[in-house]
């Protein structure tokens, strides 16, 4: 029975690898599910497609030569008098503010807004479907560039061993003293925080457990007997690491990744909340969170974002045991 069976066989693994795809499938047509455009808009004997192109409101027999909004009652009438319009679920963006509420933001849930409003107004549901989207995305990525520099550096330190180990390892305890949040924080003084100023930044720490793992996995394998007999018959270094060794150390190397998925989720989190991570009004978990900090008494806020991170999180985790656990049994 190899790894992956092994791991399809763990129910409870599997159910989460597949409830996480769904997550992360859904959160990828985010706009075709909460958008202030609509999907497909019929006006005379032509279609449009709002979501992927600017049209103006000329266009609808409107007055002025500025970008349609769809919200607007003269526009939609307009439009619904010689066509019609196909909204998506949610008609509202991540930044689409309600001015009709009943009663000051935040709201509470209603038939227009599912899972209320936050105090700006805007619709949490909205929010909380792009911002899955970015922290998701932004955990996989990160993940994909530890694991490569990892395997690269780890492999490296392994396989080489003596001096080039030795110095690799004191450098990369020095670099692990450092206190990634104080960086980002004094960083955040200099430029304006992105998604990609943070991934790259995050990186510089991320890699470092991947490369630990490596590195044992190399200095165990480097000493096999297929691996001297490929040096005796003068393969390459680079032959010997990519064919005979890296296949055995990348599977322990795949059982980090969840992981690496969680602490980068909640890393981002947390500098969103203290208002170190992504720009100002960007949509994201941390924003959510510092939301319902500021708003106690709009519980919906906090419920809606810790189940949401706790679903996220524990459906990571579950995945990551299951790796480790069809890992381990290999080995043994």
């Amino acid at each position: 029975m190899n790894f992956i069976e092994r791991f399809v066989k763990n129910k409870k693994a599997l159910f989460s690898l597949k409830l996480f795809g769904v997550i992360f499938f859904v959160s990828l047509f985010a706009e075709f599910i909460a958008n202030d455009k609509p999907i497909l808009v019929k006006y005379g004997e032509r279609f449009y497609f709002p979501i992927f192109n600017e049209i103006y409101e000329t266009e609808f027999g409107g007055d002025f030569e500025v970008p349609t909004d769809y919200r607007d009652l003269y526009i939609t009438n307009k439009i619904e008098s010689n066509g019609f319009i196909l909204w998506t679920p949610i008609k509202y963006g991540a930044d689409t503010i309600n001015y009709e509420l009943s009663a000051p933001a935040p709201t509470s849930p209603s038939l227009e807004n599912i899972l209320g409003t936050d105090e700006n107004g805007r619709d949490i549901f909205a929010r909380l479907i792009y911002g899955l989207r970015i922290s998701i995305i932004f955990g996989l990525t990160l993940s994909m560039f530890s694991l490569f520099f990892g395997i690269l550096i780890g492999g490296i330190q392994g396989y080489y061993g003596g001096k080039i180990d030795i110095i690799g390892q004191r450098l990369t305890e020095i670099w692990s003293g450092l206190p990634l949040l104080f960086i980002i924080i004094t960083i955040s003084d200099f430029i304006i925080p992105s998604f990609f100023s943070l991934l790259v930044i995050m990186l510089l720490f991320s890699w470092m457990p991947v490369a630990s793992v490596v590195r044992t996995e190399f200095l165990k394998v480097r000493n096999f007997e297929f691996v001297s007999v490929a040096k005796i018959m003068g393969a390459s270094d680079w032959r010997i690491i990519t064919k005979h060794i890296l296949p055995n150390a990348i599977i322990s190397t795949v059982t980090l990744v969840p992981f690496i998925v969680v602490g980068s989720i909640t890393a981002l989190t947390s500098l969103d909340f203290l208002g170190f991570g992504l720009p100002v009004g960007s949509p994201s978990l941390g924003e959510l969170l510092s939301e319902s900090k500021n708003n106690i008494e709009a519980i919906w806020i906090g419920l809606t974002i810790f189940i949401t991170l706790s679903i996220l999180l524990v459906t990571l985790l579950f995945i990551g045991d299951g790796l480790r656990e069809a890992n381990s049994i290999e080995n043994n």
